[in-house]
């Protein structure tokens, strides 16, 4: 409710400043139509500025403060170039229409520099006054929720394949304690293991781990993640599906565990001779369902009549799809 009484009295505060200037600049009398119009253009101004906020919210503080620290260095630069360097052929018109023009040009590239150079920190350590952190130049990869709980990512990094720097979020790091102090036994199983994953990578010498405290103002855990993916240019590494779909169509990069996997599994090839016990009956009448060691699924044409047994299978065909791999096959001389 405050905030909605401060909206209203700055609107009314831009209405009535735009009304009043126009009275000062045109006689009522002359012009009666020129209050009105004073008035509507503060409203407009103050809906402009209302929505200028809305989107100033959305932009991290740094990227903030380093923009309008560049803008006001481009402007500055501007006007001493211009004091310095008027022609004295031109008119006060000119002088002005040209400050205007150098003034829009330092002051956007100051803005831009700014605003981008701000994601480039600089930090004060010895032996160096401006040396840059050991890690600074190194890729970074974001781990969401499900990779953590997965576990396969401490394993990865230990192979040494992984190189750069491993940034937890602080919000990835609540959901994991959320999700460990649930009342449900299997989430809770879940979450103590991805709390014992982050300790297991942080005890590995060659791997740098940084928690840190960056939340980016969106509803979901998963929204969050591509926002600072975005503003760190770091890469997400995950092993679901639906956020690796949401991030490639932002353009951040992504890494799926899952992918991985799939494409490091030995290759079946059409004709070759598995043995397999069939689980359970397919989705198509008659078929039987079995799974090789790796889980990859085993589709067994005609092989209902088998389940609970192991057989033979000619392989027919592999279908590869971003949930996994599928291999259809026939029952050998069947």
């Amino acid at each position: 409710m405050p905030r909605l009484l401060l909206t209203i009295l700055f609107l009314l505060v831009c209405v009535g400043t735009g009304f009043a200037i126009a009275r000062q600049l045109w006689e009522p009398v002359d012009y009666p139509w020129a209050s009105f119009v004073g008035g509507l253009t503060g409203l407009a101004l103050g809906l402009l500025v209302l929505e200028l906020e809305k989107l100033l919210q959305k932009i991290p503080l740094r990227v903030t403060l380093g923009g309008t620290i560049g803008l006001m260095l481009g402007l500055l630069l501007a006007l001493l170039l211009m004091t310095s360097f008027f022609p004295a052929r031109m008119d006060e018109t000119q002088k002005y229409l040209l400050f205007l023009l150098v003034s829009g040009i330092l002051g956007y590239l100051g803005l831009l520099l700014g605003s981008k150079k701000a994601g480039e920190p600089i930090r004060i350590s010895s032996p160096g006054i401006f040396s840059k952190s050991p890690s600074s130049d190194l890729p970074h990869y974001l781990l969401d929720t499900s990779v953590i709980i997965d576990g396969r990512i401490a394993d990865i990094c230990q192979t040494g394949f992984l190189g750069g720097v491993l940034i937890i979020p602080q919000f990835i790091l609540q959901e994991l304690h959320h999700v460990a102090d649930s009342n449900d036994p299997l989430k809770k199983i879940r979450g103590r293991r991805g709390l014992s994953v982050i300790e297991k990578i942080q005890k590995q010498e060659d791997v740098v781990v940084r928690i840190i405290d960056r939340n980016p103002p969106k509803d979901s855990v998963d929204a969050k993640l591509v926002d600072l993916a975005l503003e760190m240019n770091g890469t997400i590494i995950t092993n679901d599906f639906n956020l690796n779909k949401v991030a490639e169509l932002r353009g951040v990069k992504v890494l799926n565990l899952n992918m991985l996997a799939n494409a490091l599994k030995p290759a079946v090839l059409p004709g070759e001779v598995l043995g397999v016990q069939i689980i359970r009956e397919g989705k198509t009448p008659g078929q039987g369902v079995a799974y090789m060691d790796d889980g990859t699924m085993v589709v067994v044409e005609n092989a209902r009549r088998h389940i609970g047994k192991s057989i033979e299978v000619t392989v027919t065909s592999v279908l590869q799809t971003g949930t996994g791999r599928m291999i259809f096959t026939e029952i050998r001389n069947g």
